[in-house]
């Protein structure tokens, strides 16, 4: 039993390298767009209709590979040394992932007064005064719980800079006015 339509794609092979060669001045690279366009071909063989010209056809599917690779190439920009995708990089997330884990554990070794008034001035914003008022201490109280757990904090997470959002808000000057009168 024979297949004419295996029979017909094997005979165009030749002419398909010699045209391809035409577009493509690279011996591998013309390879290998007449395999593609065998393989699309063969992928695609239920769309042929039989009794038509399969040359045309095949060479038709070679021309489009051709041309979309074409388009596709001018997207695309060498990089031979690799300077682009270096800038392209993102840190990869589980380093930010093992960060956060290593300052939890850390928060974890404060005593519970220096864990709370980090967290209330630190990560929720609260003043200093707010804050006091929450744990029912003088505000120069969170600031020292503040300091300390602070510095505990880098001694415990190393060289690494202490986080910014557990950096102490700025106060205002309305505030600032407001320690004075009471100091």
């Amino acid at each position: 039993m024979s297949d004419p339509f295996r029979h017909d794609l094997i005979e165009a092979i030749r002419p398909l390298r010699a045209f391809s060669r035409t577009l493509i001045r690279d011996e591998i690279r013309a390879e290998d767009l007449v395999q593609e366009t065998l393989v699309k071909a063969w992928e695609k063989q239920k769309s042929f209709q039989p009794g038509t010209n399969i040359r045309a056809w095949l060479f038709t599917i070679l021309r489009n590979t051709y041309y979309s690779e074409l388009r596709k190439r001018k997207r695309e920009v060498e990089d031979i040394d690799g300077k682009m995708t270096a800038e392209l990089s993102v840190k990869a997330s589980q380093d930010g992932h093992m960060a956060v884990r290593d300052l939890r554990t850390a928060l974890e070794q404060l005593n519970p007064e220096q864990r709370e008034a980090l967290i209330l001035v630190g990560a929720s914003g609260f003043s200093y005064e707010e804050a006091g008022e929450i744990c029912g201490v003088a505000a120069g109280t969170v600031k020292s719980r503040v300091s300390r757990a602070r510095q505990k904090l880098q001694d415990l997470l190393g060289d690494r800079e202490t986080p910014t959002a557990i950096e102490p808000p700025t106060t205002s000057a309305k505030e600032e006015a407001k320690a004075a009168r009471t100091a």
